[in-house]
């Protein structure tokens, strides 16, 4: 057996390393489509063809989420991650061969089957490990590593561009094996979540994790008394419901399902992600080609990075909800400007901008800077709001016996409305052109209209005391404020009667687990 490492800090680096994979998928695609060897030897894929290569990842990863669910109740959360590092493997290994697009979307989609399975697991991985009052906090690493994994394949892309002949996007490709086989060699230093081994009845091993992460393996300390008690009653309370898929719908639930699955597919519905996948076609629409154009596409992944980074240090203290709403707003003010500029003062390209037949409309002077500018601020305001918030609020708005599923489900939603943008979009810019800003921008305040009335905070809240706040009797969303959690009193009142994990739980013979269990 490998030594266990207990930081909560290191453990979110190496599971998040899985987002990372998402992060250099999409980068793959976004430094390369520009390129004269990509468009050379895919003989200048446009319209439909390139809306299904870019949306191959999207659709493998609706197939990973499916399965993700039920294959991490039964193996745990870390062990499905490691399965879906294989599936990545396979998947790039097809992509660096591929001699033609049907073999590029193949290999796409299997690493898109291990992508839905690390962006559902690894926040709900994440949340179960973490403390409320840093819950956010260490789930928006995740975010950070996607946006990292963007900026480093980004960059591989670009230096790759000045390879002559298909070793260019070959070479790039194949660098998709480093993260993954980093993530694999970690994973066995990591243990396994506390709350998977509550659900599964390896009780000490449960115990004896849970005391490690929260108080350097002190299992008497209050914090994992009151902590410990609040996972065996709300788990016990949950195994007398509804079984099977009803128990997303039935007393209550759904509004979780519903909170889980929306916030997934609002955060795709932005239209952020065109920035990230197309934007070298925006900033063509924008005069920029050439190298120009991918140096002005790595600065805009350079600033997710970075304001992804800021948010990392208040989004427990601002809360969910803030963010979410606001944010909304702001992307979709963002989303109309640049939609307004270039429908006001576009020039129509019938041919294509630079032959590129996915780009039909371009603008130069003062409005072309127009639309660089909120391009860029389109980015940052995602970067400090939906991007890292949606993953977060994901993950916690589900009860311990549906989280790996539900996780899985909102991650479906995701991965659909993916596909469906990313196969939209090149099309779109070939017909409706600067209108397709607009939809993205009514779609952003419709996302914060839902925040508003549906989404209660969970900020500095534990995850049991979420299912309360999306109870029949829960308080209204709009009156709901950060902290406040029942868990703080738990606390104290442990600490009052020093009661001790061992007590709770009663002798070591009446919990049925053995000490192989506990290795």
């Amino acid at each position: 057996m490998l030594p266990k490492i207990y930081n909560t800090y290191f453990l979110a680096i190496i599971a998040t390393i899985g987002g990372m994979l998402f992060g250099f998928d999409i980068s793959s695609m976004s430094a390369i489509i520009g390129t004269p060897q990509y468009v050379d030897y895919f003989d200048n894929p446009h319209g439909i063809i390139q809306g299904a290569i870019g949306s191959a990842l999207a659709a493998g990863s609706v197939v990973g989420s499916l399965f993700a669910g039920p294959l991490s109740d039964k193996i745990g959360r870390r062990d499905a991650i490691f399965v879906g590092c294989l599936f990545w493997l396979v998947g790039t290994a097809i992509q660096v061969a591929c001699n033609g697009y049907g073999m590029l979307i193949g290999g796409r989609i299997i690493n898109g089957i291990c992508v839905g399975i690390t962006s559902s697991q690894v926040p709900v991985y994440l949340a179960e490990i973490a403390k409320k009052e840093k819950r956010g906090s260490i789930i928006v690493i995740q975010q950070l590593a996607i946006e990292w994994g963007i900026l480093f394949m980004f960059f591989i892309g670009y230096g790759c561009s000045f390879i002559a002949g298909p070793a260019s996007f070959r070479t790039a490709w194949g660098c998709q094996f480093i993260p993954a086989v980093i993530l694999m060699l970690g994973i066995p230093f990591l243990p396994r979540s506390p709350r998977w081994l509550a659900k599964v009845g390896r009780t000490k091993q449960a115990i004896d994790v849970l005391a490690r992460i929260q108080a350097n393996g002190n299992i008497e300390d209050p914090l994992v008394v009151a902590e410990w008690e609040e996972i065996t009653t709300v788990l016990a309370l949950e195994r007398e419901g509804v079984k099977g898929w009803r128990k997303f719908f039935k007393n209550g639930m759904w509004r979780r399902t519903i909170a889980g699955m929306s916030v997934q597919a609002w955060q795709q519905m932005s239209g952020a992600n065109v920035m990230t996948y197309y934007v070298v076609y925006v900033f063509q629409m924008a005069g920029l080609t050439g190298n120009i154009n991918l140096i002005s596409s790595g600065v805009q992944y350079a600033l997710f990075v970075v304001f992804t980074g800021i948010v990392f240090f208040f989004i427990d203290s601002t809360g969910r909800r803030p963010l979410l709403i606001y944010g909304a707003i702001g992307m979709g003010i963002c989303q109309f400007v640049v939609g307004g500029v270039l429908g006001s003062y576009g020039t129509y390209v019938p041919n294509g901008v630079g032959g590129n037949l996915n780009v039909i409309v371009s603008v130069s002077g003062s409005p072309s800077h127009v639309v660089i500018a909120f391009s860029y601020l389109l980015i940052i305001v995602y970067a400090l709001t939906l991007a890292p918030v949606a993953w977060v609020y994901a993950a916690e708005v589900w009860s311990l016996e549906t989280r790996a599923t539900g996780m899985a489900l909102a991650a479906v939603a995701n991965w659909l409305f993916n596909f469906a943008l990313g196969l939209f979009v090149p099309p779109a810019f070939a017909t409706i052109s600067w209108k397709t800003f607009i939809i993205f921008g009514v779609l952003c305040f419709a996302a914060a209209v839902q925040a508003y009335f549906t989404y209660p905070e969970t900020a500095k809240k534990s995850l049991e005391e979420i299912e309360i706040m999306f109870s029949k009797g829960g308080p209204k969303p709009w009156k709901t404020k950060v902290g406040e959690s029942r868990l703080d009193a738990e606390i104290e009142r442990v600490r009052a009667r020093k009661f001790s994990v061992a007590t709770a739980v009663g002798p070591e013979k009446e919990l049925g687990f053995s000490e192989k269990e506990f290795a």
